[in-house]
């Protein structure tokens, strides 16, 4: 007899520990699928917003307006709330009649510092669970797979006869589990290995900024 060994056949016929395994991988699948494309759109935005304030930061734009606009703005860029923490930070200070040089500087680059670490932390936000999808998801598969092949063994013990036909479809069903496992890791491993290095990319343009911008800052506080 022809048996049915589709994929969808052998989960529905899998055993339930094996059902309950499938069923969270591929929860844990449509998860990091949701966060994969929301990374990959907001890091699209953070990079080209980046990309647009440093073409209107060194058009040679008087410092006092561009904080003024910038200021006002909402949902702006990194390099843009780097900024105006910054020029904050070196403006009140000056209100407050500090003239050490070294003080307006070391006030502005604590306070761009601060700003730096609160967008790396956005920044970096959910890649823990890509990791950990690709990392986990393999062994739980795996754990199916065992679980499905002891199932499977114990009801082959209750026959006289074994054949191979009799024996395919319980190890099917046991080897769905790992391939479903490793569709839920692969994807999120290889996101995961992109999104690490355009965040280490944006990270290395937000401490370039801050180091250019200082030296402004700095030539600004003597005069």
């Amino acid at each position: 007899m022809n048996q049915d060994l589709s994929i969808v056949a052998l989960i529905l016929h899998a055993s339930l520990p094996v059902q309950m395994v499938i069923a969270c991988l591929l929860a844990v699948s449509l998860a990091s699928w949701s966060v994969i494309f929301s990374k990959l759109i907001s890091i699209s935005r953070i990079k080209s917003g980046n990309e647009a304030f440093e073409q209107e930061f060194w058009s040679g734009k008087n410092l006092n307006d561009l904080y003024g606009s910038v200021s006002r703005r909402e949902n702006g860029a990194p390099l843009e709330r780097i900024f105006v923490s910054g020029m904050r930070e070196f403006l009140k200070l000056r209100e407050r009649r500090v003239t050490e040089s070294g003080a307006l500087l070391d006030g502005a680059r604590r306070a761009m510092r601060a700003s730096y670490q609160r967008e790396m932390d956005v920044m970096e936000s959910q890649l823990s669970f890509l990791a950990s999808v690709g990392s986990v998801s393999p062994y739980v598969g795996l754990f199916g797979t065992i679980w499905g092949i002891m199932h499977a063994f114990v009801g082959l013990s209750n026959l006289q006869q074994v054949t191979l036909a009799t024996v395919a479809p319980g190890i099917a069903e046991a080897l769905v589990a790992t391939a479903i496992g490793l569709f839920a890791a692969i994807p999120a491993v290889l996101a995961y290995n992109r999104f690490a290095r355009q965040i280490d990319r944006s990270a290395i343009t937000l401490e370039s900024f801050i180091e250019e911008f200082s030296n402004i800052l700095q030539r600004s506080a003597t005069v």
